[in-house]
């Protein structure tokens, strides 16, 4: 690119005779030139810009860093300067390079003892010269490998995509601009801006620092919050000892800061963390632990038959070597090696058909557990409220009311004084005034404005709602500028244990003391409280005033709205206070719906919120808990009470009020103990602790805090409560799909064990030759079972009561199904066995070809059947699942080529079915369905019966 730029200084170059003759540069020509030397000077000096070790960073002056990464700590980088650096330094993020080859993937599935058992059975048909059986066997064995490995890679590559979780993002200046960016596009040198629940995004010298305490636990395994400042150090210590110094991963629990990005991806601290991270392994899923348990039992038994069979045929003189084969082929067909494939296969697909209803989860198992909750306790704002905060009312301390109109974080909207509507702007009316500038200068809030019009755009908030909101309304009274007129000299941020904050200013335009502008919880703010404000005088703060304010913020709270109260004085202690502002956070859309579904299915829905009680109750009556009655307990009668009275009373609270993140934790770990399984959901750093020790944390994707997503197991991206409905309807769906996809499997194994059992013993050729057991080995691992895994959730799915955790997979009632559907598999094939068998009871190709087609038959109509467990297939519909009718359709196509194809007729040794026979195989295979409809038929009726009766007892 620069060097296009010398092409006409070059080309101005003549030669004329031995003398040199040159043609002078024009005006613009030389700026170019110019212009393109600095740019290559400039290239060449952010190349040299290097991540900085944090224990040289910590020495460093302010100065040092700027000259050092070459950036304005006030107006940060250029977008140069990042693009160049970027190009050097690459994105900050891991890449995780532990992949193995396909290849070797591949290979290890041989690594399967019953594979290596068929191996060894091809090895012997070689030695033995049975050439056409060792490749037979072969074949089989590549076929079952192959489905064995495309299951394990579509199951780990949907895993993959559960890995791109909602990506961390940061507050970074940028020429002069404060950006919202994400993470991975910090170069070293970005000036980022931190506050309370933001996770560190990269390694970062500290400049500027209020109050900062950091939770480096995931980092140095210290609990204890770490205290930073921003000066530099003299001794060299530790990592752990770099107070000026946040590292990537860490999270800030209390205050705010600014500091330069020394660090970023691989080469940050971090990195060492993440490739000891990437070397854990996964551990197994509690439901994964369970199906291998069942699988090792199923082996077991399995391999005793298995012995049974060749030992009896070596006893009646059979030929070794084919009952070894048979055996061997048995096994493999007989042992649900799928099984653990089909759980997680289940379990991801389950996953990601709640991704596309933007719910993120993060571990596995969750899905399945959501099926097993009980109670689901949720944050009230953010989660049950939509918030978008907007004021409605203000009272201020000498009585004066006034309205608020407009929603939204906009300036649309008027202040009217009550009752003359009288609209004010900014201090016409002074009380008014001075409450609203308390609201916008006690603030960290911005609402950015569209550059062209110059207007505020929705949904252009940077900060929390309820300072927002306080924004939107000083911008309706004009006075969005007067922060400005102010410098703040110092910030005590908010917590949850003090429920205030306040900042201290100086005015710019006059020579005054200092002032402090706070708010608060009134409770909290009135204590700091010694007069009141009555139209700009202050007054002696009075019993009788303290009362009528206390009798305001009732009023107010039983409205609904949240209510703020701000102070202003020169000092803390010696407040001004101001009045109230009422703020209304209003429920989001269809979480009324979402409340009354859930708690009919059996979920019970409880309120943790830190607001005063009659807000709470407000908000519980607008969408619906409990039906409207509603038990409340506040957080103080939490604190006092003993964890085991606590335990018998929990369940029958609905509304937990003013609360903190160790009550929220205590109520959580009382509902647990009392057997429930509990959700939690939640937005804010106070709603981590709960979160994490919750048995499904649940967070929001768009209002949640950093920390709070790092505790949950669950993301809602959209922050729609009604999605949790939609996620316990999918966690009970798939224990469901699991249970089928089991009943099916027995049914068959059990069928074929059986089948080749009784033919040994009663001193019968074998019904099926080891390559047909293992097409039905594929057709029972394969696509008709695998796609049993991802039949869609049932419709009355969500009206059944969760599922008791206890609760084992191979019921007394599964396992009735299964042998009544083995019954009907072995009854048949066996009948059609003995049918077609010659006088001399020996096995011919037609003999084995029907009894194959039968087996295969039945096996297709049983999963038809097991597609439920409890609705008939017409109340479930044909064509609901696309999956298993295109994976049936397949599997009878691929019978029919062995049947009629002459190379695979080789290979199975079969030979050609006429029409009639295939229709009368057909009819006796659906009879396995017809027994399970009637079956499912008769348990409707004994159900609807004992309802009844139940009914009447209680009449």
């Amino acid at each position: 690119m620069v060097e296009g730029r010398f092409s006409k200084f070059l080309k101005k170059l003549a030669f004329s005779g031995a003398g040199h003759q040159y043609q002078l540069l024009e005006r613009g020509e030389l700026e170019t030139l110019i212009d393109g030397q600095n740019e290559l000077k400039a290239i060449e000096k952010e190349k040299t810009v290097v991540a900085l070790p944090p224990k040289e960073a910590s020495k460093c002056h302010r100065e040092d860093l700027a000259e050092a990464f070459y950036v304005d700590l006030q107006n940060g980088l250029s977008e140069f300067s990042v693009t160049q650096r970027r190009l050097v330094h690459g994105w900050n993020e891991f890449v995780a390079d532990n992949t193995e080859p396909v290849w070797k993937k591949y290979l290890d599935q041989f690594k399967n003892p019953l594979i290596l058992l068929l191996l060894a059975s091809a090895l012997v048909s070689v030695l033995t010269k049975n050439y056409e059986d060792a490749i037979s066997i072969a074949m089989a064995v590549l076929i079952v490998v192959t489905v064995a490995f495309i299951q394990e890679y579509r199951s780990e590559k949907s895993l993959e995509e559960l890995t791109k979780l909602v990506p961390p993002e940061c507050n970074c200046i940028r020429e002069g601009k404060l950006q919202h960016l994400l993470a991975r596009d910090l170069v070293p040198g970005d000036i980022v801006s931190l506050s309370i629940g933001d996770r560190i995004p990269a390694d970062i010298r500290l400049t500027e620092v209020t109050d900062l305490l950091v939770d480096e636990s995931s980092f140095t395994g210290e609990a204890e919050p770490s205290s930073k400042t921003d000066t530099p150090l003299t001794g060299a210590g530790d990592l752990t000892t770099l107070s000026n110094i946040v590292f990537m991963g860490t999270l800030v629990q209390y205050g705010k800061g600014q500091g330069v990005v020394i660090g970023t991806g691989e080469r940050s601290q971090f990195g060492e963390v993440f490739k000891m991270m990437q070397a854990e392994e996964t551990p197994k899923t509690p439901l994964q632990k369970s199906m291998d348990k069942l699988g090792k039992q199923l082996t077991l038994f399995s391999f005793g038959i298995i012995g049974l069979i060749m030992f009896t045929g070596w006893l009646q003189g059979k030929h070794l070597l084919s009952m070894f084969t048979i055996g061997v082929s048995l096994a493999v067909a007989a042992i649900p090696e799928g099984l653990p494939i089909v759980v997680t296969v289940t379990l991801v697909l389950g996953v990601l058909r709640m991704a596309r209803k933007r719910v993120i989860v993060k571990k596995l198992p969750i899905v399945e557990t959501l099926g097993c909750c009980n109670v689901i306790c949720s944050d009230k704002t953010g989660t049950l409220t939509a918030n978008e905060m907007t004021v409605t009312q203000l009272v201020t301390s000498d009585g004066l009311h006034a309205e608020v109109s407009g929603v939204g974080y906009n300036g649309q909207g008027t202040v009217c004084l009550l009752p003359s509507k009288e609209v004010i702007k900014q201090f016409s009316n002074v009380s008014v005034g001075k409450l609203v500038e308390a609201g916008c200068v006690a603030n960290n809030a911005i609402i950015r404005k569209n550059a062209v019009m110059g207007q505020p755009t929705e949904g252009a908030l940077m900060g929390q709602p309820t300072e927002g909101a306080l924004m939107a309304l000083a911008m309706k009274m004009g006075l969005s500028d007067i922060k400005d007129s102010y410098m703040r000299k110092k910030e005590i941020p908010f917590s949850s244990e003090q429920k205030w904050m306040a900042v201290q200013c100086s005015p710019k335009n006059e020579e005054q003391e200092d002032i402090y502008f706070m708010k608060g919880a009134f409770e909290e703010v009135i204590r700091y409280c010694t007069t009141y404000n009555h139209g700009g005088i202050p007054l002696p703060l009075t019993p009788q005033q303290r009362a009528f304010c206390q009798q305001e913020e009732k009023r107010m709270g039983s409205l609904g709205l949240r209510v703020l109260a701000l102070a202003s004085g020169p000092e803390l202690g010696k407040l001004t206070f101001l009045g109230l502002i009422g703020i209304i956070d209003p429920p989001r859309a269809g979480v009324e719906e979402a409340v009354h579904v859930l708690s009919d299915s059996g979920l019970s829905v409880k309120m943790i919120t830190g607001d005063a009680l009659e807000t709470a109750l407000a908000i519980g009556r607008n969408i619906g808990l409990c039906n409207g009655k509603l038990s409340a307990m506040s957080g103080e009668e939490v604190e006092s009470a003993e964890q085991g009275a606590l335990a018998e009373r929990v369940g029958k609270v609905s509304v937990f009020f003013r609360t903190s993140p160790k009550h929220k934790l205590k109520i959580i770990k009382a509902l647990q103990e009392s057997g429930a399984i509990v959700a939690m959901t939640g937005d804010g750093v106070n709603d981590a602790v709960a979160l994490k020790s919750a048995d499904i944390g649940i967070a929001m994707g768009q209002t949640g805090t950093d920390v709070s997503k790092e505790a949950a197991n669950m993301i809602l991206v959209d922050d729609d409560f009604s999605a949790i409905m939609n996620a316990v309807e999918e966690g009970k769906g798939i224990f469901h799909n699991i249970k089928n996809f089991v009943r099916f499997q027995l049914s068959t194994s059990i069928s074929a064990l059986s089948l080749i059992t009784l033919s040994t013993v009663c001193n019968l050729p074998s019904p099926l030759n080891a390559m047909q057991i293992l097409w039905i080995n594929i057709i029972m691992d394969g696509p008709p079972a695998q796609s049993l895994g991802v039949e869609p959730v049932d419709r009355d799915t969500l009206r059944q009561p969760p599922r008791n955790i206890k609760d084992v997979i191979l019921g007394r009632a599964l396992v009735l199904k299964t042998l009544l559907s083995a019954a009907a598999i072995i009854s048949g094939t066996l009948f059609i066995f003995w049918k077609e068998m010659p006088e001399d009871k020996a096995s011919t190709p037609r003999t084995t070809t029907m009894t194959f087609t039968c087996f295969v038959l039945f096996d297709l109509f049983n999963a038809l059947t097991c597609r439920s467990q409890t609705k008939l297939i017409f109340e479930i519909g044909f064509l609901r699942n696309r999956t298993f009718l295109y994976s049936v359709l397949g599997s009878v196509l691929g019978q029919l080529a062995v049947i009629y194809l002459p190379p695979l007729q080789k290979v199975f040794q079969t030979e050609n079915l006429g029409a009639l026979d295939l229709l009368l195989l057909t009819g006796l295979a659906s009879s396995v369905f017809v027994l399970s409809e009637l079956f499912k038929l008769c348990e409707k009726f004994c159900s609807r019966a004992k309802k009844a009766q139940i009914h009447q007892e209680d009449v």
